[in-house]
Parts: C-alpha cells; sequence; structure tokens
C-alpha cells in the first residue's frame, strides 16, 4: 500500500487573503472546498469552472463558482491564489468592453488585468 499524496497547499497573497475575508463566511467555505474539489485534475479540467488564461507564456487559471471568480496558479507547493473577484467586478469590464471573445480569451489580452495578477505576486513577495 502506497502513502496518501499530501493535499496541495492553498497559498494566498496579503491581497487575495484581503479579498477572500470580504466573502462572507459560509461563501468562504464553499469557495475552498469547491476550490480544492475542482483543481484535483487540472490536466483535464472542467471548462464551466476552470478557464485557462494565457499571455506571454504566463498561465493562469480561473475557477469559477456562482458569482466569484478565483485566479491562481500552480506552484511547487500546490496552489498560489492571486485574486478573488465578485463577478460584479472583472466581469462588468469585460462585458462593457464588448470583446467579440470568450471570457478567458478576453482577459489574457487585457493588460489591465495582468497588472491586478502583478499587484498580487508583489504583495506575496513582500509578506
Amino acid at each position: 500500500m502506497q502513502p496518501e499524496k499530501p493535499a496541495a497547499q492553498v497559498i494566498f497573497n496579503a491581497i487575495s487573503a484581503a479579498e477572500m475575508a470580504n466573502v462572507p463566511k459560509l461563501q468562504q467555505l464553499e469557495l475552498l472546498a469547491g476550490f480544492r474539489a475542482s483543481t484535483a485534475n487540472l490536466d483535464s479540467p472542467q471548462p464551466d469552472q476552470i478557464g485557462v488564461i494565457q499571455r506571454e507564456g504566463k498561465r493562469l487559471y480561473r475557477y469559477r463558482l456562482k458569482d466569484w471568480r478565483v485566479y491562481f496558479e500552480r506552484v511547487p507547493e500546490g496552489f498560489a491564489i492571486h485574486r478573488i473577484f465578485h463577478r460584479n467586478t472583472l466581469l462588468d469590464f469585460l462585458y462593457r468592453s464588448n470583446l467579440p471573445v470568450a471570457e478567458d480569451e478576453q482577459l489574457g489580452e487585457a493588460k489591465s488585468f495582468w497588472r491586478l495578477i502583478e499587484e498580487g505576486k508583489a504583495s506575496q513577495r513582500s509578506d
């Protein structure tokens, strides 16, 4: 019998931790439970919950649950959470821009989105 693999660690940076703190407690639990289940196999993600965002060799994932979007990447320890948005923030921007491509493609091309992600990464390094 082989030993069980340890669960992947979920790492929040200062920005994503603050964003998660603004999510109601019951929804926090639901988000974390769904996130862990949905990220178990990113090699064959469920397109209605996990999206892939790419630009200039960078790869991020988007986890979607009801009104929430979690943007993260794989790291050796598990998953680094960069941002957590309510759908009426980032998606409002996307709908107002009326871009004729899929949501993940829009995000991949939006420089403002990547600035938000970089802010999250920078806050992780300064902790």
